[in-house]
């Protein structure tokens, strides 16, 4: 077990926390599954609510009266029943509530069975989990979950974790050379309000921001991370600053008894509601490496404590070496069944060059265009959502693993990594316990392959690119930045169709254990491999986390 592993463990029994008692200082952990049932009172014209940073932590009357009507969605309360009953479909499996303190524990079964028809296939999931949290006065929460899990995937996600060794979005495989996957999901945070202008948390999680499915942004994809993060709300705008360390298990280890290479990372996000229907926000993002190649430790740059967004750039125009990203999000409440929303960064920018040659290899930018609303055709807890990415070839990549947008090997933003372009559309309906929930995806990109760098994996050093074209004779990783007639989907072009359907039947609704049924379909197509998945399963499923399957190939199937 890796010193990162035991200190998330050691955190989240230090740390117990809190999911669910008192709601004006809860913190509501980020599921897109669970965070979509909110869009039909978020986005409404008749509310101002901050809505693009996430987790959210509970303290807008709206949203609170939403989340008290889902996580006890169901509940019969008029009549009495017996305690396995009670824990079974209504409560938390220890929940103490006092008038200076609260404390909840529950047990979280994961549990599916599976078959790839097509590959002749079983697929199988066993996750035995907890959460466990509370409050102290009005001021602290905290909270932790925790999974082990073993499973077998279907064939695209084995080659996915076989090439990062990488459970997706999740941690890393310990079982790498066996087909039955190992890993270990730990989260764990305590976060105090000292005024209520001010929230100020730590721990070990993720940050999601955006208004969409995906995130061009910073997203829930990677791995957990320490950070320590400030969050102030002032009336019409929110800010928020982070700082996170992370790590590189891809680059070279300067001394092998200290395990990965570390990073840090400075983050900014400003979010202002213009008015009830318009938003606006501004992000930036800066990653520095903790020791170089040869071991000289830099450690924290207290230059990056500077709270201030966009202070940062200014300093980095000086000949800073670190990886530096900026971005914007917006969003336009059309009506109240409709908002329109978007982002888009810039991970380099060169501007000589972005309207007589986009193509130009130092033009690294992605963006997302997207519609969503809630109560849609006036069908309550009706929810949908249709959205846009594209980033162009070695976005998000850097001169070194080290330095680029990723954690432990995975994105920081959208999973694809760079040289894609997406179309998804996912719509979600409840009624009383029943929830239904539908997705279809289509996606282009470019796979590396022949050893060549076409700008997918942002792992690889961007000045390596593939379709250099300077003089003969010159070194490429030197002179790329001359490199030209780049295109979103270069290298082995591939698409991608994905659509996946649920059926669940809700049983307790305090932490999501449920019934489900599941089918989903997956083509992957190139000139060189078509790979199909048509995977049914069933499960008793718990817990608001993400386990995403609707994920490209990084690189040509070994």
């Amino acid at each position: 077990m890796n010193k990162t592993v035991r200190v998330t463990l050691v955190t989240a029994l230090l740390l117990p926390i809190f999911f669910a008692a008192h709601a004006q200082s809860s913190y509501l952990q980020y599921s897109y599954q669970f965070y979509q049932k909110f869009d039909d009172e978020l986005y409404s014209t008749k509310t101002r609510a901050h809505t693009s940073l996430k987790p959210y932590i509970l303290s807008d009357s709206v949203l609170i009266k939403k989340y008290q009507t889902l996580i006890n969605a169901g509940s019969d309360t008029l009549s009495k029943h017996s305690w396995v009953h009670r824990k079974l479909f209504n409560e938390h499996l220890i929940d103490v509530r006092k008038p200076d303190y609260t404390f909840f524990a529950d047990y979280l079964p994961d549990y599916t069975a599976g078959e790839d028809i097509l590959n002749h296939q079983k697929t199988w999931l066993i996750t035995n989990g907890y959460q466990l949290g509370g409050t102290i006065g009005k001021k602290f929460y905290f909270y932790s979950s925790g999974y082990e899990n073993n499973a077998v995937f279907p064939s695209y996600l084995n080659d996915y974790i076989s090439q990062l060794v990488m459970i997706p979005g999740q941690g890393q495989d310990r079982n790498p050379n066996s087909k039955e996957k190992d890993w270990t999901y730990v989260t764990a945070l305590v976060s105090y309000t000292p005024i209520k202008y001010l929230n100020i948390t730590i721990g070990n999680d993720k940050t999601f921001i955006g208004d969409g499915y995906r995130s061009m942004l910073l997203s829930d994809f990677s791995a957990p991370y320490p950070f320590l993060k400030l969050t102030a709300n002032l009336g019409n705008v929110q800010y928020m600053a982070m700082w996170t360390y992370m790590q590189d298990p891809t680059a070279v280890k300067v001394d092998p008894t200290l395990g990965n290479r570390k990073k840090w990372g400075a983050f900014h996000y400003l979010d202002w509601n213009v008015n009830n229907r318009l938003s606006l926000g501004f992000f930036e993002a800066v990653i520095w490496e903790d020791a170089n190649d040869a071991g000289n430790k830099r450690g924290f740059d207290f230059s990056y404590a500077n709270p201030i967004i966009f202070l940062n750039p200014i300093e980095l125009s000086n000949g800073s070496p670190d990886n530096s990203l900026i971005g914007f999000n917006g969003k336009y409440k059309i009506s109240n069944q409709v908002t329109a929303y978007g982002q888009v960064n810039f991970d380099e920018f060169e501007f000589k060059n972005f309207f007589s040659d986009p193509s130009s290899s130092r033009n690294k930018y992605g963006y997302q265009v997207g519609l969503k609303g809630g109560g849609i055709f006036n069908i309550p807890n009706l929810n949908y959502l249709v959205e846009y990415n594209a980033a162009r070839p070695y976005t998000y990549s850097e001169i070194s693993s080290i330095l680029n947008y990723g954690q432990q090997k995975e994105p920081l933003a959208h999973p694809f990594g760079g040289n894609f372009k997406e179309i998804v559309g996912i719509a979600n309906y409840s009624y009383k316990r029943f929830d239904f929930s539908g997705e279809i995806d289509y996606a282009r990109y470019g796979l590396d392959y022949n050893g060549l760098n076409y700008g997918k994996d942002i792992a690889l050093d961007y000045r390596t690119q593939a379709n250099y074209k300077g003089p003969v004779g010159t070194n490429q990783a030197n002179s790329a930045y001359a490199s030209t007639g780049n295109y979103i989907g270069q290298g082995l072009t591939t698409d991608m169709y994905y659509a996946e359907g649920k059926i669940a039947y809700l049983l307790n609704p305090k932490y999501n254990l449920r019934i489900e049924l599941g089918a989903l379909y997956r083509k992957e197509r190139n000139s060189m491999f078509t790979d199909r998945t048509k995977l049914f399963t069933i499960g008793l499923r718990s817990s608001f986390r993400n386990i995403y399957q609707d994920l490209a190939s990084y690189r040509v199937h070994q």
